[in-house]
């Protein structure tokens, strides 16, 4: 696991330490453990977790911090904490805050918050249109909503000069035509995720002003 994981990393021109690299594999155990009760994801099999999940949520931390890593980032329908918790043991300069519909999605994401010791993430239990925090430099999510229902639902958390970044599969075309004439693309980003044979990329937006 751990060899896979830093081969990924190379791959994708993250510069991890090994304490980084120590944390993300004991949430990978963390996520497996959990959901054998909570049913956090469809992944069963330890190896597909990694690739499917975790380098998966890897894949836009470089993306992530060439725009500018924000000092605070909201990640949506966060289930069990992709690609939250993987922003929060990255970019530890940024406070990641997950939030979740589901209680016990936000529950663990606090559980590994206090095991991995990680002052910069907080699982929040909430519908995302009621919570009441301070605004966000970017809001994420990965398989949560369209981009119309995503950025309907998040604008109001974000700071004057804020961007959405969605994690999706193939290119949605039909969900970017389908956007208000209020959201602007600005970039469409491919991802090539080590180990996955599977299209992805990172649809950038921000609000026209």
């Amino acid at each position: 696991m751990r060899a896979t994981l830093e081969a990924a990393a190379q791959a994708l021109g993250l510069d991890l330490s090994p304490a980084q690299v120590d944390q993300l594999l004991a949430y990978l155990a963390l996520l497996q453990k959990w959901n054998k009760v909570y049913n956090l994801t469809a992944v069963r099999n330890p190896a597909e977790m990694l690739t499917h999940h975790l380098i998966d949520s890897l894949s836009v931390i470089g993306p992530l911090l060439r725009h500018g890593a924000p000092s605070r980032l909201m990640d949506v329908g966060a289930g069990g904490g992709l690609p939250g918790v993987v922003i929060a043991i990255c970019c530890p300069g940024t406070d990641v805050t997950c939030v979740d519909a589901v209680a016990k999605k936000a529950t663990f994401i606090q559980q590994v918050a206090a095991e991995l010791k990680l002052p910069n993430l907080r699982g929040v239990h909430s519908r995302v249109e009621q919570l009441q925090v301070p605004p966000f430099g970017v809001i994420t999510s990965r398989a949560f909503a369209s981009l119309a229902d995503f950025t309907a639902l998040t604008r109001q958390h974000l700071t004057s000069d804020a961007v959405w970044m969605a994690m999706k599969g193939q290119h949605p075309a039909d969900e970017i035509a389908a956007l208000p004439a209020d959201v602007e693309v600005f970039h469409v980003e491919q991802l090539q995720v080590p180990g996955l044979d599977a299209q992805r990329c990172i649809i950038w937006m921000r609000p026209k002003a």
